[in-house]
């Protein structure tokens, strides 16, 4: 069964892939109600900032859609509940709250009657889904230009069509190069803990038959320094003045891009960026330490054992060549002057 979109307004409901089960199962879930989508946010049923931030803005239609208010200002008040609820399920992708704020916004400048402010909200929403898959394919097409035929491209995480509503970000940039007759391989990071690039990379990739090769997190340096990888792209949660917050991992691949001189890219639409804040800002998620001692539902670690596990880390744009954006590609201006030792990549 193939996915078309991640997520989808059907009849007051929202139908999701629950990204849990793939790739052994393509399980989808309805979504009848706000808690439901916070639920599916915490447990990574779905991920990804746009896609996250898309299901927010659902989130909100489906109050809006299931209200049993009888006047505008009780639904409104409705509408402020699930906004803080939903901004409390995951606190580092900056989309969530854009997406919030931005149907909390048309909400307030909708005059009329309750209906008419319900039905503003779920078509907010809606738009909202239309335009990310847009927004996707126009990064994808600037950034296919960075991408030369028979490159490798290494990507780290899950940044396609899984974590968005369709297409994708890094991913999408992968796709619109191969799309405009370009040979490109990809070598996908496993990303631990929670195997994303294993689990879901590999899975779209597969599925759309763009050859790629799994590695696991600690063979980045290897196979650069082996000249098996010409470029890096990936998504982004949040982009702050200074720095890209994204999934924990991209770090430590930035920094070995630069010491390979590799370039380095970060995908992202330009409701990813936070330009109002930096590095020192930004909120790290700490998830369960079960996701670093266990494998499923096997436990790996001893018992008792202490467990750090941030979510994201923090790349300083010293070390990004481009930001890739719908808009264009944006090029930093503290960006490092690259290194010159990268070996040539065998055939």
């Amino acid at each position: 069964m193939l996915i078309v979109r991640t997520i989808e307004w059907k009849d007051g409901a929202v139908v999701i892939v629950d990204q849990t089960k793939l790739p052994n199962q393509v399980v989808w879930v309805d979504m009848k109600n706000r808690d439901d989508v916070a639920s599916a946010i915490k447990e990574m049923k779905l991920r990804g900032a746009p896609l996250i931030g898309v299901a927010a803005a659902y989130g909100l239609a489906l109050t809006a859609f299931h209200s049993k208010a009888e006047k505008r200002q009780d639904l409104m008040r409705e509408l402020e509940t699930s906004a803080e609820v939903l901004r409390k399920t995951r606190p580092t992708a900056v989309n969530l709250f854009w997406a919030i704020d931005r149907v909390m916004k048309k909400a307030r400048e909708t005059t009329g009657t309750k209906e008419a402010l319900a039905e503003a909200v779920v078509a907010e929403a809606q738009r909202m889904a239309d335009e990310d898959v847009e927004v996707n394919r126009q990064m994808g097409r600037h950034g296919a230009e960075l991408i030369e035929d028979g490159d490798v491209v290494l990507t780290h995480c899950n940044a396609g069509s899984l974590a968005t509503v369709d297409y994708g970000t890094a991913l999408g940039v992968i796709r619109a190069a191969v799309e405009e007759g370009k040979n490109v391989k990809v070598v996908a990071c496993e990303t631990r803990p929670r195997l994303q690039g294993a689990r879901l990379t590999c899975y779209e990739l597969m599925r759309d038959n763009i050859p790629v090769t799994l590695i696991s997190d600690t063979m980045v340096g290897y196979v650069m320094a082996k000249g098996l990888v010409d470029k890096v792209v990936v998504g982004a949660d949040r982009v702050v003045r200074d720095a890209v917050l994204n999934k924990i991992g991209t770090y430590n691949v930035a920094v070995l891009a630069f010491e390979h001189g590799i370039p380095f890219y970060v995908a992202a639409p330009t409701s990813t960026m936070d330009q109002s804040r930096t590095s020192e800002d930004a909120v790290i998620e700490e998830r369960n330490p079960t996701e670093v001692t266990n494998v499923g539902s096997e436990r790996i670690a001893p018992e008792g054992v202490k467990v750090l596990n941030p979510a994201f880390d923090i790349t300083p744009l010293e070390y990004v060549d481009a930001v890739i954006t719908e808009e264009g590609i944006l090029v930093p201006e503290v960006h490092l002057k690259p290194k010159s030792r990268q070996p040539k990549r065998k055939n």
